[in-house]
């Protein structure tokens, strides 16, 4: 399964509010949030990293525990 970081703004539109993690082409995060069409994304390798910040704790909790 492929994951993606998708971005999750404040409603101003313009402020990151945090990253998210997707599944494949689903179009929820992993915590359950609707992802924004045409929302930045990041690949997965991009999890922990500076780019990736800040990240929802819920979807890096469950991503940690579907990528070995």
């Amino acid at each position: 399964m492929r994951h993606h970081i998708v971005a999750e703004q404040l409603p101003d539109g313009v402020t990151l509010k945090e990253w998210h993690m997707v599944r494949g082409e689903e179009q929820q995060s992993m915590c359950g949030r609707d992802v924004a069409e045409g929302a930045a994304e990041l690949p997965d390798d991009a999890w922990g990293t500076d780019s990736a910040h800040p990240f929802c704790h819920t979807c890096g909790a469950l991503y940690l525990r579907e990528v070995p």
